[in-house]
Parts: C-alpha cells; sequence; structure tokens
C-alpha cells in the first residue's frame, strides 16, 4: 500500500495505491490527522488505484469526514471509486455520506 499527497490552493489530494485494511489503515489516519493539523480540512481521496477497501479503511474517512465538515470548514470527497466497492458502500447504506466523483480533476473542481 501507498499513500502521496499534493497541496493545492484550494484542497489537498490523497492518493491510495492497492489494498487499505487494518494493517496499513493507520498509515491514512496518519496523513489524515497530518492535513487536519495544517489547519486544512479541504480533502480529496483518490481511490482510482484502490482495488479494496475493509471496514477500517472506511472508518479513517469517515472519522475525517466528520472532522472536516465540523464549523462547515469542508468535506473529503472521493475520486475514482471502483464499481464494487462502491457497490458495498452502498450496501452499508453509507453511499450518500461522501461525495463522489469518476476522476480527480472534476473532484478537485468541485472546490
Amino acid at each position: 500500500m501507498e499513500f502521496s499527497t499534493i497541496q493545492y490552493k484550494r484542497c489537498d489530494l490523497v492518493k491510495a495505491v492497492g489494498r487499505i485494511d487494518g494493517s496499513n489503515s493507520s498509515n491514512l489516519e496518519e496523513i489524515m490527522n497530518d492535513i487536519h493539523a495544517a489547519g486544512r480540512y479541504k480533502i480529496v481521496f483518490d481511490m482510482t488505484e484502490v482495488n479494496f477497501m475493509s471496514s477500517a479503511g472506511w472508518w479513517v474517512l469517515i472519522r475525517t469526514q466528520k472532522i472536516c465538515k465540523r464549523f462547515n470548514r469542508g468535506e473529503v470527497i472521493l475520486a475514482g471509486v471502483d464499481l464494487k466497492i462502491r457497490g458495498s458502500l452502498d450496501l452499508v447504506g453509507m453511499g450518500s455520506y461522501f461525495k463522489i466523483f469518476d476522476n480527480v480533476t472534476s473532484a478537485v473542481a468541485s472546490f
């Protein structure tokens, strides 16, 4: 699992490659916490190369979303979500919790 970040003028882009599960979700949480600590709350999470997302990964994103939306400071937007992952997100009733865009460009442009 690889994570990378890019800071843009309007938001931060976090890109993940591979599987996100209990063994590496703490790395993702650390990255998200570093972004908050810097006072930035608009985040695009690029999932175009994510092939599996466990509940541990989703909990990181849910906690991050709560922090970002507090006081209307920002939000977490998902980009390039695999159809199987998106289906599982809808199945558990979390499909409407995140804005989801087909590509990173449109997600970043939404801020």
